[in-house]
């Protein structure tokens, strides 16, 4: 009798995990689910440059997509990146700089005193429109355009 139950259980338990690892495995992705190659989207840089435009151009991201970006800064200038709103709609995987990986709880912004690049990577979560800009500037070459969707 014990080992009738014994096998139902062990039985159930096998059944019970295959169905919880069944999404993450059904879209392709992988036991790595969202974080896995397969879903990863490479971003063109950043670059913090006195008097230079920060980007190519707006960014349009998938929500439930894996990114990373390099914010560069040259040394012209100290200069900043903010983007409150925009950090607080996705979930920051980590920031490297230097080969140290930090893993943030949330970001407000960041900024360069000297020359120097971070990559950060990060899932896209919360549709919507967004931006990161140099504070205290209006021109549009100092902004970059951000819609997830």
């Amino acid at each position: 009798m014990i080992t009738a139950i014994t096998k139902v259980l062990s039985t159930a338990l096998v059944a019970a995990f295959a169905l919880s690892a069944a999404p993450a495995l059904a879209d392709g992705l992988g036991a790595a689910g969202l974080l896995s190659g397969k879903n990863k989207e490479d971003l063109p840089p950043i670059k913090l440059s006195s008097g230079e435009p920060i980007s190519e151009g707006p960014w349009t991201l998938k929500s439930g997509t894996y990114y990373e970006f390099e914010i560069i800064g040259d040394g012209s200038q100290e200069l900043a990146l903010a983007g409150a709103e925009f950090f607080r709609a996705i979930w920051i995987d980590e920031i490297v700089v230097e080969g140290l990986e930090i893993r943030p709880l949330g970001l407000d912004s960041i900024e360069f005193d000297e020359a120097g690049e971070m990559e950060i990577g990060f899932v896209a979560i919360k549709p919507g429109r967004y931006h990161m800009k140099i504070p205290g500037t209006e021109g549009e070459t100092q902004r970059v355009e951000i819609t997830i969707e």
